[in-house]
């Protein structure tokens, strides 16, 4: 059953972003106030009024519940740049760097090889 007062009006969405990350680290408010340095009081007027936070209140928050500052921001992640050889080559390369540094420079002067007798081809005599 939960403690205190019902709040009287609906949180912002960021208050109740902070509130289901909070309770999803399984912390109360005490708790993750003593985290970032804070009350309990402080940490429900945040869960419950529009707020401005500093930069460092944000990442503090954000360390505390173990989330990113994006999470609590409601922004959705960014997905990171694919680079590098694509499908089999890939994964060529990343049983490659599995292998033993003498066997990795073997397998790498017979590629070089190869490629540099393409290049040969290409450029013509």
């Amino acid at each position: 059953m939960p403690a205190g007062r019902p709040p009287l009006k609906t949180p912002t969405a960021f208050g109740q972003r902070l509130a289901a990350a909070r309770k999803n680290a399984g912390l109360t408010q005490l708790e993750l106030g003593v985290r970032v340095g804070q009350t309990q009081r402080v940490v429900a007027y945040w869960e419950r009024e529009s707020i401005g936070l500093k930069a460092e209140q944000m990442t503090a928050l954000a360390d505390g519940l173990g989330v990113s500052v994006d999470a609590l921001l409601g922004r959705a992640p960014k997905q990171a740049p694919r680079g590098g050889p694509a499908g089999r080559a890939k994964r060529v390369f990343e049983q490659l760097t599995s292998l033993p540094r003498e066997r990795q420079r073997r397998v790498l002067d017979v590629l070089e090889t190869v490629l540099a007798g393409e290049r040969a081809q290409r450029t013509g005599p």
